[in-house]
């Protein structure tokens, strides 16, 4: 009698468990945050070819970035990138790169950013260049935009990529400095792909591409820069020609702003069927051109070899010319052969 009782109740236990399990597997059950770490570093060997200052030729990490990244329900994602550098004095130092929250609206084509962010225009180019590894970007590399700032921005992306869009407003005293005063920078980059390729992404196919960036320094001034570009990118390759102008004047009363412009052209070949690649650019700056003289011109030529999925390899030269030399003391390296390489974790 009392084994018949206890087969009664764990048949009947058994059966309350199973319908319990089978409500709450047919109730919506909160989604798990997927959180990644990961991170990027870049490493080379640096030989001064001609060098009038007699810098050494050294071993350097050049850039490390540690990425923190999380995936949230309902649309929200986050990101935290520590920067770590090298100082003026030699030392290495971290900073935040990117602090940010990132809301997507359902499926909406919109994703609203807050906090530390990219800015409008260089996460999309060094995307289509692919060769962050090098160096920084044309207008980058001449000092007039940064790649992350302090603000509010929106992304937006129609028709499976084929108009990309970025609108962003920051302090304008980019992520390295101090936040800046009440005047804020207003910036904006449309992408739009008038033939598809082989590659879909954001950056694929030929596309047209206009950037803007209105702003006041600190000391109050002007901060303008435009740019416009035509490119192509497919499995076989990129190529990408650029034009930048940029209004600068710093102080009060603002002096009259100062017309400079950056011209830029840079291509990759990937050979087919194999992991290497050919990479070229040529960059001119010319900060004043109401000046003659002040003209450089940057060109870089080099070959890449994709050892593993997160190993790449770049032996190039980097030589910089002046139209008037400085003083001698005053030179950086003008021409460099760089072993450089990008690992990723």
């Amino acid at each position: 009698m009392l084994r018949g009782r206890h087969i009664r109740l764990t048949t009947l236990t058994a059966a309350i468990t199973m319908t319990a399990r089978t409500a709450l597997l047919g109730q919506a059950q909160p989604a798990q945050p997927a959180v990644t770490v990961g991170g990027v570093v870049y490493a080379q060997y640096a030989y001064q070819i001609s060098d009038t200052a007699n810098r050494a030729n050294n071993f350097d990490v050049t850039r490390a970035y540690l990425n923190v990244i999380g995936r949230f329900a309902e649309g929200l994602a986050t990101r935290v990138t520590a920067d770590i550098y090298r100082n003026a004095d030699g030392s290495t130092a971290y900073r935040l790169k990117y602090a940010y929250a990132a809301y997507t609206p359902g499926s909406s084509p919109l994703t609203f950013k807050l906090g530390l962010i990219h800015t409008a225009l260089l996460d999309w180019e060094e995307a289509l260049w692919d060769y962050r590894m090098q160096g920084t970007m044309p207008l980058e590399r001449g000092g007039y935009v940064s790649s992350a700032d302090f603000g509010a921005g929106v992304d937006g992306r129609w028709g499976g990529e084929r108009v990309n869009l970025q609108l962003a407003i920051v302090n304008g005293e980019n992520y390295n400095q101090a936040p800046g005063d009440k005047r804020k920078d207003f910036q904006a980059r449309a992408s739009v792909r008038l033939t598809g390729s082989d590659d879909a992404s954001r950056v694929g196919g030929l596309r047209l591409t206009g950037y803007a960036q209105l702003g006041t320094p600190n000391t109050g001034g002007t901060r303008n820069r435009f740019l416009g570009m035509v490119s192509y990118k497919s499995s076989l390759g990129t190529l990408a020609a650029e034009a930048g102008f940029t209004r600068t004047a710093v102080g009060t009363p603002a002096p009259a702003a100062t017309p400079g412009r950056v011209l830029a052209a840079y291509g990759v070949y990937r050979f087919p069927g194999t992991r290497a690649a050919l990479v070229g650019r040529v960059d001119l700056t010319d900060p004043n051109t109401n000046t003659a003289g002040d003209r450089t011109t940057r060109i870089i030529l080099g070959a890449s070899y994709q050892l593993t999925p997160n190993l790449r390899i770049l032996g190039d030269l980097d030589t910089v010319s002046y139209e008037t030399p400085p003083v001698p003391a005053l030179y950086a390296a003008r021409s460099q052969a760089l072993l450089q390489t990008q690992f990723t974790f």
